[in-house]
């Protein structure tokens, strides 16, 4: 095909606040400039990460001064399998895009940060939402033909911009476009908007582009336990797991060393010490030994209050919304504790006839105060140093008690399906991901994981269903739950499960 045949077709998909519209507009410019033939349309989403905004640009290779007066004719829209090269600013946003069908794994070329931007979906899953960033990945090596991927969010930080001009810069590195660099640095300049941060933005993304400079890797933005004393010795009581499983646990005996002390760290090793003398099966203690860490450091108003005044608090904050040296950030916190939570730190003798009475007056969801905390004002931060304060009072708190109760009783569903077979351990273990947070969340969260271990684990742990049977109905109940906190889809699938089992 020759190069005047036909367009070259970009779409750009970007969230709310990166800059894609402004970046398609540096590229219509641009091809303006350079005397070429250029439309563009775009599609809006909505907020900032429920929907993202896609534009779709054509651009005719061939000046317009070389076609005879002919004028090409240019498309609105993307067509499957047509798009030469998509550009993304997020790593989700990328692999979207080619699912759709717009790409064609021999003819696109995909350029994208690989940084994430979770979206509301994924942190309202009721466990861990967030999407698979290998499969993510894979579904872009497979779906395109060439890819530029590095963390341009990370770059867009060090220069000081947003991440749509990195973006534009590694656009024009690729050598796709028949446009020259200098073409779109004129461009920025024209926009006369943080001009010197943009170009220094295009200048990274220019180099990284074209090999001239490593591209910046994703970085964690997994906090590191801080060093507590006692955690170092447990370390060494972790020699009885598998490697797997031991590099795991000895991330969450840190954990909960750092939660509560080193007596709670020994207890997460002991309850791994007992599973491992059921079974030594790598994949169920991994499994087991993050869900256990997790819910072992179950969150509370102590557990709140001690994050919000971690001392990197703010330092993280300042960095997010690129605060200048002596620049004042005022950081408030909306705070609406109900009556479960406040009742959680009280003993057990006293919290269970107050939260009875609640339940009996069907008054206990309606019971809170709301208020705001200055948390870097004097008052508001006391005040939340006050309630992290109480950590050694958690052990004789009624939610303690509650929550080692059930992990008892999970722990033990987890043994019992072991026992029988290693595969249908894990399936028991996965579901603690239904019990999380606190109030009414946590309390739709142990029914659901109750109404499964009664219907479904129990049963399938004494061997009396087919273990495909088993495993595939511990699997959708726990699917079930996490899709509907509210039970109504649990309660089909529960239903449908003993109909199968009666027959």
């Amino acid at each position: 095909m020759s190069p005047i045949s036909r367009p070259l077709c970009l779409v750009v998909a970007a969230m709310g606040g990166e800059g894609g519209g402004v970046l398609t507009d540096w590229i219509v410019e641009a091809a303006n400039a350079s005397g070429l033939a250029v439309q563009s349309t775009s599609v809006p989403g909505v907020a900032q990460r429920t929907g993202a905004t896609t534009y779709y640009v054509e651009i005719f290779p061939t000046p317009l001064a070389e076609l005879g007066g002919a004028e090409p004719i240019l498309a609105l829209s993307p067509s499957l399998g047509e798009v030469d090269l998509i550009v993304a600013t997020e790593l989700m946003e990328a692999a979207r895009s080619v699912t759709r069908g717009w790409s064609d794994p021999e003819r696109t070329h995909l350029i994208a940060s690989t940084h994430r931007v979770h979206a509301v979906a994924e942190k309202m899953e009721m466990g861990d939402g967030r999407y698979d960033e290998e499969q993510l990945q894979a579904a872009i090596v497979a779906g395109t033909g060439g890819r530029l991927l590095f963390d341009m969010e990370q770059a867009a930080k060090s220069a000081g911009c947003i991440v749509n001009a990195v973006l534009l810069g590694a656009v024009a590195g690729s050598g796709l476009l028949p446009i020259a660099p200098e073409t779109f640095e004129e461009q920025i300049v024209a926009g006369g908007k943080a001009v010197e941060s943009n170009l220094r933005g295009f200048r990274l993304g220019l180099q990284a582009a074209r090999g001239d400079i490593p591209a910046p890797s994703a970085v964690s933005h997994k906090r590191p336990h801080p060093p507590v004393a006692g955690a170092e010795i447990l370390m060494e009581r972790l020699a009885f797991l598998p490697a797997g499983a031991r590099a795991v646990a000895e991330e969450g005996a840190k954990r909960l060393v750092a939660y509560q002390d080193a007596r709670y760290g020994r207890l997460y090793v002991e309850r791994l010490d007992a599973l491992a003398a059921i079974t030594g099966d790598e994949a169920v203690l991994a499994r087991v030994a993050k869900h256990l860490a997790v819910r072992m450091s179950f969150e509370d108003v102590i557990q709140v209050a001690r994050l919000k005044t971690d001392p990197a608090r703010l330092d993280r904050i300042r960095a997010e919304v690129a605060a200048r040296p002596g620049q004042p950030v005022v950081v408030r916190d909306f705070l609406k504790p109900g009556l479960e939570e406040v009742c959680a730190l009280l003993p057990g003798f006293v919290a269970r006839p107050i939260l009875a009475a609640a339940h009996r007056g069907g008054w206990a969801g309606k019971a809170a105060w709301g208020r705001q905390i200055n948390a870097n004002g004097i008052f508001g931060f006391a005040t939340m140093r006050l309630l992290a304060g109480l950590k050694p009072w958690r052990r004789h708190s009624h939610r303690f008690v509650q929550e080692q109760a059930g992990i008892e009783d999970w722990l033990a569903a987890v043994g019992s399906a072991a026992r029988l077979s290693p595969a249908l351990g894990v399936e028991v273990a996965e579901c603690a991901r239904l019990i999380k947070g606190y109030g009414g969340t946590w309390t739709r969260g142990m029914s659901n994981f109750q109404r499964i271990r009664d219907a479904v684990i129990a049963p399938a742990a004494t061997g009396i269903w087919p273990l495909a049977f088993a495993l595939d109905a511990v699997a959708n109940a726990r699917a079930a739950a996490l899709a509907d906190p509210e039970g109504k889809g649990l309660e089909r699938t529960l239903a449908a499960i003993r109909e199968k089992a009666a027959a």
